[in-house]
């Protein structure tokens, strides 16, 4: 039986899901399927390989059980049209009961099952009274989800900077730490403003080429280090990791920029090194 890979879920989740013997499904179809939630509407994307399967082994699992059908559309319509009434509600408890939280999104599952609430908190927040008033309220079951400032972006946001979909909101199964190393390394600038996605944190995109400028650097001599050129000996004060070169500081105090193929990385051992007496850098004259 063949698997497919779907999107599905408020938070837009990727996911592997047997196909019901029925026929062959296509990018783009809306199909109900079964999760660990409950029924819930997905969209078909592509035809599951074993390379692809690989890729997302930590997505969430499900059976498909049917193309949507007129009635499920009507259906599904009609839920997402209670969901801002739903949503207003949800704020009137939250005030009413003084808890210190942000009500973010709400997900109401196509089956029914339950409600998903998604918010952010500081702290801690004691929700067991909230969720006493809401699954009254509603009657289903209703499950809490505390969230971060990325996952409200996966939630909430549309297009990134670079004028495409953001990548938590697109291909992303889990949203991986990005730290400013990562950026410092591709020389990324170290405005906030511009290397910050709609979450406000450092954009995910920072650490796709991440590993691939690590191993490029190590092919390269150290900051610091000597080597010979055609220029003379000198000392790595820049590199330029993509272009393979090296800004180099000669012995006759010039910059000049080498390739890597015509750098020799001089032995420690080999460097002369200024007598103590000596400034090590000697002023520009």
């Amino acid at each position: 039986m063949a698997e497919y890979i779907l999107r599905y879920g408020g938070m837009r989740f990727l996911g592997l899901f047997k196909g019901d013997g029925n026929g062959e499904y296509r990018h783009g179809d809306r199909v109900i399927v079964r999760t660990d939630r409950g029924l819930e509407v997905g969209v078909v994307l592509r035809e599951s390989t074993p390379e692809t399967a690989e890729m997302l082994r930590e997505a969430g699992e499900g059976q498909i059980l049917r193309k949507m059908t007129r009635e499920d559309d009507i259906e599904a319509e009609q839920i997402q049209a209670h969901v801002p009434g739903e949503m207003e509600t949800c704020r009137e408890y939250i005030e009413k009961l003084g808890l210190s939280m942000h009500l973010v999104d709400l997900e109401h599952i196509f089956g029914g099952e339950r409600i998903i609430v998604y918010y952010l908190a500081e702290s801690r927040v004691d929700f067991r009274e909230l969720v006493r008033q809401l699954a009254g309220e509603f009657q289903t079951r209703i499950e809490m989800r505390q969230i971060g400032v990325r996952d409200e972006a996966k939630l909430l946001a549309d297009f990134g900077d670079c004028g495409k979909e953001v990548c938590c909101n697109n291909h992303l199964v889990q949203i991986p730490p990005v730290s400013m190393k990562m950026a410092k390394l591709q020389k990324a600038t170290l405005d906030p403003t511009k290397i910050s996605g709609r979450c406000g944190r450092l954009k995910c995109c920072l650490r796709y080429e991440y590993e691939t400028y690590e191993r490029m650097q190590k092919e390269l001599p150290p900051m610091g280090s000597y080597v010979d050129t055609s220029e003379g000996r000198g000392k790595v004060v820049g590199q330029e990791i993509l272009c393979a070169q090296l800004t180099v500081m000669t012995e006759d105090r010039r910059r000049v920029i080498v390739d890597l193929a015509d750098a020799t990385r001089v032995p420690k051992d080999q460097v002369k090194r200024p007598p103590k007496d000596e400034p090590k850098t000697p002023p520009d004259s």
